[in-house]
């Protein structure tokens, strides 16, 4: 008495599967599942890398916010002084401010006329 392998079987209606025809899907699905496996591993990485620099670019964020809030505070401090200048009995030296000023203007408006 013969015994039935799988090549029988698929003779005799059983699964349809050869032994080669069998291994080559195994092979093909190794192949697919290993190549899924590095683009896994890729996206992995990115996402990994992603993260990192994110925390980084929020730590810079958070050091710029602080470097603006101080900076404003020493613009406010600054424009504080101006208005005292301003209201105070200075009115004399901001006169001379203003005339420096338009002389300075003048000048530089001659020497580029004479060019």
């Amino acid at each position: 008495m013969r015994r039935a392998g799988l090549g029988d079987a698929a003779a005799a209606g059983g699964y349809g599967y050869t032994n080669s025809g069998y291994s080559v899907y195994e092979e093909e699905n190794d192949r697919l599942t290993e190549s899924l496996r590095t683009k896994v591993s890729a996206i992995k990485s990115l996402s990994i890398e992603i993260g990192t620099e994110v925390k980084n670019q929020n730590k810079m964020l958070s050091e710029m916010e602080n470097d603006f809030d101080s900076t404003g505070g020493l613009l406010g401090a600054t424009m504080g002084r101006l208005r005292t200048l301003s209201r105070g009995s200075q009115t004399k030296l901001l006169c001379y401010m203003m005339l420096f000023s338009l002389f300075v203007f003048f000048v530089i408006y001659w020497i580029i006329k004479l060019r």
